[in-house]
């Protein structure tokens, strides 16, 4: 019988990384499915890190900050920037799962996994993170949320590498966002999610739509584009390699949705001038 090893680490020396192991935060998707490749888990819970540091130029959102607790920060009257916390909230209750869960799962997590589903990749996006990658050997580097995941289960991460924090900034926190999402039920996975913001000052809008695609799509526009533009331009973005298919959805059909969750969004953005 194979024996799954855990091990705490704390940073505080270079790792050496094998074929078979993996980062453990909350493990709600690394224990949901078998993984006959799996033999030694490391676990993060040693580095310590605190869940959410606020700042005056934005949030620092660890990656093994759980859902729970994300979704509190979002949910604490008299908050600062409550439009972005309105955004953190909307995705936190996107989760296919149950509070309970919510007390496990993580941010990192959910982001690292890249389910085209993920309701953490579409907040980030939304909200222009800056995602901190560390190495074994202690080095970081940074990424555009957007350009994190590539495809259904892929991200940019190399062998051995970790996602630190998610750093949201406080101009695209205090941004007007609106969100609309269709799940085949109301606790089932997102089959077409999408986000808008606009710039107060320049009027500049930014559409993404995800779980309906394998990775996330945005399209930007100096101002509120009309209809017709936005249609036009998420045609041609939408194209069959992007979309996503599965048994909760076709990929015509999540096209479909996802034009018409968009037509949405840019109408509220426009009355919310």
């Amino acid at each position: 019988m194979d024996v799954l090893v855990e091990e705490a680490v704390d940073g505080s020396c270079p790792l050496l990384w094998r074929a078979g192991d993996a980062w453990l935060a909350g493990g709600t998707t690394l224990f949901a499915e078998p993984r006959p490749g799996l033999r030694r888990l490391r676990d993060l819970a040693g580095f310590g890190w605190p869940a959410l540091t606020v700042a005056e130029d934005g949030i620092e959102v660890a990656a093994t900050c759980t859902v729970a607790e994300l979704l509190a920060f979002a949910e604490t009257p008299d908050g600062p920037w409550p439009s972005g916390r309105a955004l953190i909230a909307h995705c936190c209750r996107a989760f296919s799962s149950s509070f309970k869960v919510w007390n496990t799962a993580t941010v990192g997590g959910n982001l690292c996994t890249a389910l085209p589903a993920g309701p953490m990749i579409s907040l980030m996006v939304a909200l222009r993170a800056t995602l901190r990658l560390m190495g074994l050997d202690g080095r970081e580097r940074e990424v555009a949320a957007r350009r994190f995941v590539t495809g259904a289960g892929r991200t940019v991460l190399l062998p051995g590498e970790l996602l630190r924090s998610a750093l949201l900034p406080a101009a695209a926190l205090r941004e007007p966002h609106t969100v609309r999402r269709v799940s085949t039920h109301p606790w089932g996975r997102s089959v077409a999610l999408v986000t808008g913001s606009r710039d107060p000052v320049s009027g500049a809008c930014t559409v993404t739509v995800t779980a309906a695609t394998a990775r996330p799509v945005s399209v930007s526009f100096s101002r509120v584009p009309a209809a017709p533009q936005l249609r036009r331009v998420l045609l041609d973005s939408l194209t069959p390699d992007v979309l996503f298919e599965d048994p909760h959805g076709r990929a015509d059909w999540r096209r479909h949705l996802a034009l018409v969750l968009a037509e949405e969004v840019r109408t509220e953005l426009t009355e919310r001038r």
